[in-house]
């Protein structure tokens, strides 16, 4: 699929990269850029750093780099058309295509986010207005999801019919039975008939993070016969449980805002946390918490908060966290909620407490250390050895040395057990493998003055550019990384295409870095310093128009922090070029 060039550039000038890259990523101001957490890798301090004035991004501990549509493809998983298509759709950008036509994935791709989206509605207006959802609508308001609630989350009801949506869909919207059947909203019977998968449901649209209608979660009423409780959209081309969160589309404002996140089990949780005023709740989709719901979710903030029963995960599920916050760098903690109570039911009931629950999280460790010290006494020695073994084998889930010595000191206390007797046994544990992180590349390293000289021609094309010319680079990449810049006339995208792979590492860097400096003063600088070499190497030179040309040379330099320094500085630059100096350069 071609796509107009005019519409591709329009766009890019219409985007905000600071502002597509925040719908992911936490940012802050750090001078000219805005700096956070790479959302391509793990990493305690931000490396990632965006440019608006050029509409570039790169981190400095894993390398990635590009412009917006590189982010979208990266971040979002899409080929560069996909890219495109995805940021004009949010931005209300209509394309051209200029020849052939839509590839037959993204076709069918956009089939089906129309599909949902168009059974979404239809299940919606079926509850606010159908009849038949009267009994729906009674459910939903004894648990305060009525009204604006079922709007703001855009619940639907399916009916007890056989293929309402079915022949809704095919009459109102010319969607296709293979498109119902491929995005999971219908199936052929034993009959050969097309028949809705949902029956007689209250549903819960799952939203992707970009606003894409993906799945859908349903739930029975009470008193219904349906073994069932919950049913939930099959994995399709556009639906995969273990990378989808409910909520997250709603929810990712607050949790950049707060820096933490809430995981729910339900989709009725969720919604009592926004109820709650505590609007950064997401669920998993029917399906436990996975590493890559974790790297998701690492986008966007650093602490965990499980708003379920943490200890029914059990210690696989255990030995999984520990790994995920060392390897992610987030914490995880424990949400305390009174017993037998949810957060959907405190939600309507007790908003406070889900708020004081969220608050006064634990963390994940100490959550089920004390668990174990609360069910087991310690009246006798016996009981008091027993529960010491029981918090041990606990706190030796854990993969990193200090904490489980801290926990250990607080099992001697409790149970009267001799510090020196206990931490042994937590030190022991240490022969298992570490969890190592890679910590990122150091970002205090000086810049050189060539790679200022071109950080300031791609920022500051106009203040620095008449004074350079590619003999003042006397290293070979940062010389070729010059020239691309100065054949694209300062274009930044120009000059990377053009760039070989290491010129473009030295572009994609300068593009992005923070430099706060005078570009002539930094230009006058390198063309001393060219100077100054080419003067060192003139060793056993006898002829007198050189010695001669030679010692204007040196009377120029002397001059170039003067007022006459702009006429010394072209007299110098034409006295380089006459030299040929790049010719000796070297790498």
């Amino acid at each position: 699929m071609a796509i107009s060039g005019d519409d591709i550039e329009a766009l890019r000038q219409r985007i905000s990269i600071v502002e597509v890259v925040q719908g992911y990523v936490a940012l802050r101001r750090v001078g000219r850029n805005w700096v956070g957490l790479c959302p391509f890798h793990a990493e305690k301090s931000g490396s990632f750093n965006v440019r608006e004035e050029t509409g570039r991004y790169r981190c400095f501990g894993c390398g990635a780099s590009g412009d917006v549509f590189r982010f979208v493809q990266d971040i979002e998983h899409l080929d560069f058309v996909g890219a495109i298509e995805s940021l004009a759709g949010k931005y209300g950008y209509q394309l051209t295509y200029t020849s052939g036509t839509e590839s037959k994935d993204r076709q069918r791709r956009k089939k089906l986010v129309e599909a949902m989206s168009a059974a979404a509605d239809w299940y919606h207006d079926r509850l606010v207005n159908g009849p038949d959802a009267r009994t729906a609508r009674d459910y939903l308001r004894s648990r305060g999801l009525a009204g604006d609630v079922a709007r703001q989350f855009k619940l639907g009801w399916a009916p007890d019919d056989w293929d309402a949506l079915a022949l809704g869909l095919a009459k109102d919207n010319g969607i296709t039975q293979d498109v119902l059947r491929d995005c999971g909203l219908a199936f052929t019977n034993k009959r050969g008939k097309m028949q809705d998968a949902f029956r007689a449901r209250v549903l819960f649209p799952i939203i992707s993070d970009s606003g894409d209608v993906l799945a859908f979660g349903g739930r029975i009423l009470p008193g219904s016969t349906d073994p069932a409780k919950y049913k939930n959209s099959p994995e399709t081309p556009i639906y995969s449980k273990s990378r989808t969160l409910y909520g997250l589309n709603w929810a990712k404002t607050d949790i950049v805002r707060a820096d933490q996140v809430i995981i729910c089990e339900g989709y009725t949780d969720v919604i009592g946390f926004h109820r709650a005023g505590v609007p950064r709740a997401v669920a998993t989709c029917g399906t436990a918490l996975t590493e890559e719901h974790v790297r998701i979710l690492k986008r966007f903030a650093n602490r965990v908060v499980l708003a379920f029963d943490a200890d029914a995960a059990g210690q696989g599920a255990a030995e999984r966290f520990y790994e995920w916050e060392a390897k992610y760098e987030v914490s995880v903690s424990v949400a305390l909620f009174p017993k037998g109570k949810d957060p959907g039911e405190l939600a309507h009931s007790d908003p406070e407490a889900l708020r004081t629950a969220v608050d006064g999280a634990q963390s994940f460790l100490g959550f089920r250390l004390q668990r174990v010290l609360d069910a087991n006494p310690v009246r006798t020695p016996e009981e008091r050895a027993r529960t010491a073994e029981r918090a041990i084998a606990v706190i030796n889930e854990h993969p990193n040395l200090n904490v489980r010595k801290i926990y250990a000191g607080q099992v001697a206390t409790h149970t009267g057990l001799p510090v020196g007797d206990v931490v042994p046994r937590v030190e022991r544990r240490e022969r298992n493998p570490r969890i190592q992180v890679a910590a990122p590349r150091d970002q205090g390293t000086r810049e050189n003055a060539e790679f200022a000289a071109i950080a300031i021609l791609l920022q500051s094309w106009d203040s620095i550019a008449p004074w350079l010319v590619a003999d003042l680079f006397p290293t070979d990449v940062m010389r070729r990384a010059f020239v691309a810049v100065a054949e694209s006339g300062g274009s930044v995208g120009a000059a990377i295409d053009a760039a070989d792979p290491e010129a473009r590492e030295v572009l994609e860097r300068a593009v992005v870095v923070d430099i706060d400096t005078n570009g002539r003063a930094e230009a006058l600088n390198l063309i001393a310093a060219a100077v100054r070499r080419e003067l060192a190497s003139r060793r056993g030179v006898t002829d007198p128009n050189v010695l001669r040309a030679d010692r204007d040379a040196r009377l120029h330099l002397e001059q170039l922090d003067s007022s006459a320094g702009d006429s010394a500085a072209a007299f110098l630059l034409g006295w380089l070029q006459s030299n040929s100096v790049s010719d000796d350069f070297v790498a």
